[in-house]
């Protein structure tokens, strides 16, 4: 035995740390993201908010990890015992060697599963078209008759017929039944639509159910109900659940009403507003009567007097008119005439008052008068003038002339021989005669010194 192991080829042993990154590339690589179902037990919550829990069922359990930024919605109220699908990847702990799934997202394995068929369904019937507005009827103005498919027992039933009496009682009802639930309810219900669409009976159809869970009301998310809805020739209104409530057959239905009792307030109007209606109506034709009775007797009056003007006794009485009108007609063209006349009688009476030489006589005097008088007045003004202007010159003289001069107190020392005015002391020398002219007289005197 032992020589056996010792001709074994020697073989290159690995870290178990690489063992383990090996085996975690292969799970990541060779599996691809996938739902799981199973029920949830040794949840665990630690500080860090991530959750760690098994996901098991009746055969095998597989560890998971939850990491808190993956975390979205109402993740918090998940407990053991959860049954659920939980979408993610498969993964290896390499630390522990343990093989886990990292969740990404968790949903309730009922609900979810019917939430991605109910998303499925309706990506599939949008892309045919079966969604378009263009495709919608509108709902009659006045139904002559109404069905309403839903169950006879329910309350969606009683509330439809309730709001049905106070809004228009009169137009009548039929009621085609089925069960709105469980697994026979697809069937019973495209049943009850196929009998009204036969007997063509209905204006419009309501097809309806009180609220519940998505469960609850996955039967009016039954594809080939929805393809009979589309094709239905009578307009359909669907009120199923709250307003909250989303169902394929709304999306199909010519109309979604938010409730069964929003469906009846859809499919009739108010009789208050119809009967406000009729009354302007009513009250319409009797004015547009009134009026045409109005305009027929104006008429007739007209014709009347047209009659009475094409009699004889009118034409002569259209004659006189004529003459009378003429008679005034021709007055007022004399007196017209006359106050022209008189008019221009007056401008030519004051032409020759304008040219009478006594005006023209006593026109010259008031002019020759006018004119003195200016020439009066320019005389004095240019004496007044040459006055003022041989004052002012007197007084430049004055200022500037030598005898100013001397009564400040000055005098004028001129060459006694020559009488010319010394205005250097070394014009003259010692000994010479002076003469001194003062204001008031005149002084000769002889140098003694002649300073410089």
């Amino acid at each position: 035995m032992n020589d056996l192991l010792d001709d074994a080829p020697a073989l290159q042993a690995i870290p178990v740390s690489q063992l383990n990154r090996q085996v975690k590339n292969l799970l990541e690589r060779g599996i691809a993201r996938l739902w799981v179902e199973g029920e949830i037990s040794n949840l665990a919550r630690p500080a860090s908010g991530h959750l760690y829990f098994s996901l098991k069922d009746d055969a095998a359990q597989v560890r998971a990890a939850f990491f808190r930024q993956r975390q979205r919605g109402p993740t918090i109220g998940l407990k053991n015992g959860d049954h659920v699908l939980v979408y993610g990847r498969v993964s290896l702990y390499e630390p522990r060697g343990d093989y886990q799934l990292i969740v990404e997202r968790v949903e309730a394995a009922g609900e979810g599963a019917l939430k991605r068929e109910f998303d499925r369904l309706k990506l599939k019937l949008q892309a045919e078209g079966l969604f378009d507005a263009n495709r919608k009827r509108p709902l009659p103005a006045l139904p002559h008759r109404i069905g309403v498919i839903t169950s006879p027992s329910g309350a969606a039933v009683r509330d439809i017929l309730t709001v049905l009496r106070r809004r228009f009682p009169a137009v009548p009802v039929t009621i085609y039944p089925s069960s709105v639930q469980g697994d026979a309810a697809p069937a019973e219900l495209r049943a009850a639509l196929a009998k009204a669409i036969a007997r063509g009976d209905c204006d419009v159809l309501i097809l309806a159910r009180g609220g519940g869970s998505l469960e609850d009301l996955w039967a009016f998310n039954d594809e080939a109900l929805a393809r009979d809805i589309a094709q239905s020739p009578i307009p359909t209104v669907s009120a199923v659940g709250h307003e909250v409530d989303f169902t394929i057959a709304d999306f199909v239905a010519d109309v979604r009403a938010p409730t069964p009792s929003g469906a009846a307030e859809l499919v009739v109007p108010d009789s208050t507003d119809w009967l406000h209606r009729i009354g302007q109506l009513a009250a319409r034709v009797t004015r547009a009567g009134r009026n045409r009775v109005e305009e027929a007797a104006q008429n007739l009056d007209w014709l009347g007097r047209r009659l009475a003007a094409a009699s004889p006794a009118g034409t002569v009485a259209r004659q006189r008119n004529w003459l009378r009108e003429l008679g005034g007609r021709l007055a007022a063209a004399v007196r017209h005439d006359l106050l022209a006349r008189g008019q221009r009688l007056q401008r030519q009476r004051n032409a020759l008052l304008r040219a009478s030489p006594a005006i023209r006589v006593e026109r010259a005097r008031s002019r020759e008068r006018e004119l003195r008088q200016r020439l009066v007045a320019a005389g004095r003004h240019h004496l007044e003038d040459r006055q003022h202007r041989l004052t002012l010159a007197m007084r430049a003289l004055h200022s500037v002339s030598p005898l100013a001069t001397l009564e400040r107190g000055y005098a004028v020392v001129m060459d006694a021989d020559t009488g010319s005015a010394l205005l250097d002391a070394s014009a003259t020398s010692t000994g010479k005669e002076i003469r001194a002219k003062l204001h008031k007289g005149e002084l000769r005197a002889t140098v003694t010194k002649v300073g410089k």
